[in-house]
């Protein structure tokens, strides 16, 4: 499967920002035409909204794609007491100040939780998982993952002030992009390691860390701890993506299909021959049934 990049990683078409009841500033980037209809994109680790996906598709589609800074990332404030239920609340805030009370969502790797955490607010019309991360402490998992990835929980579990340390310590964005690679399958290190996707992924990560690693890592934090979202609750319609070649040990172990039977309306889209960027190498296919979904609504 051949594609090219030039179009999907072009820069923000503009951005906004909305200051929050509690004065913090949630800024975003957008792309599409201004007057489409608004998808909400929630991206992976440590990035600022500013690496889009599917440009080229969206003005057919008629989608104004939305990507906001979480807390602590790109330009949002930060929220020193940043959950994915706090963030779930700020994403409520934005749909208000577009004038929706729902809208379609969609997510990458660490993105899933809080995307999830929307869905369960109630804001989400529907939802697109995209080589999401998974509650990696079920116990389920626990001999599917890597040894080094098992200890993150359980460090980040017992001794969370610690584990942030210790991740403060040494996160930074050039070091996290190639940490990124290296997890990567050949079929991944084909999207993200190749000009112009990786000099644009290399920028959302830097931007994404312009106030320094709090924000990634109570990001991280918050993946690792237990959720405590009740999934069986979640009825909008989610659709899940996920690539056989997907490397990465900290999306989900199983590619999805035990998430998918913990949502009560779920779709698995399995691609047993392709990897976790399925986001850039799928997305007009991803972006059409996840707004398709959402008008059923």
């Amino acid at each position: 499967m051949t594609h090219s990049f030039d179009e999907a990683v072009r820069r923000p078409d503009r951005g906004g920002n909305l200051t929050l009841a509690d004065s913090r500033v949630l800024a975003w980037s957008e792309w599409g035409p201004p007057t489409g209809d608004p998808v909400l994109f929630l991206t992976g680790a440590g990035m600022a909204g500013t690496l889009g996906f599917g440009l080229d598709h969206l003005e057919a589609l008629d989608i104004r794609l939305i990507a906001p800074d979480r807390p602590g990332l790109g330009a949002s404030s930060a929220d020193p007491g940043k959950t994915l239920v706090s963030v779930a609340g700020d994403i409520a805030n934005l749909a208000s100040s577009l004038g929706r009370t729902t809208l379609p969502v969609v997510a990458f790797s660490q993105g899933a939780p809080f995307a999830f955490a929307v869905a369960a607010s109630g804001t989400a019309s529907s939802l697109s998982i995209v080589s999401g991360q998974d509650e990696l402490y079920l116990a389920e998992f626990a001999d599917r993952l890597p040894e080094q990835v098992t200890q993150m929980i359980l460090h980040a579990q017992e001794d969370p002030s610690g584990f942030s340390a210790m991740l403060e310590g040494f996160a930074e964005p050039d070091g996290f992009y190639d940490l990124v690679l290296s997890m990567s399958s050949p079929e991944d290190q084909a999207v993200y390691g190749i000009a112009p996707f990786a000099s644009a992924y290399r920028q959302a990560l830097r931007e994404g860390f312009r106030q320094g690693p709090k924000g990634y890592v109570l990001d991280t934090l918050a993946a690792l701890m237990p959720w405590g979202i009740d999934l069986g609750r979640i009825n909008c319609p989610v659709t899940l993506w996920y690539g056989g070649k997907d490397g990465s040990p900290v999306h989900s172990p199983d590619f999805g299909q035990s998430l998918a039977e913990r949502l009560p309306n779920a779709s698995h889209r399995f691609f047993p021959e392709e990897g976790g960027a399925l986001l850039w190498t799928r997305a007009r296919d991803i972006l059409h049934e996840l707004t398709a979904a959402g008008s059923k609504e």
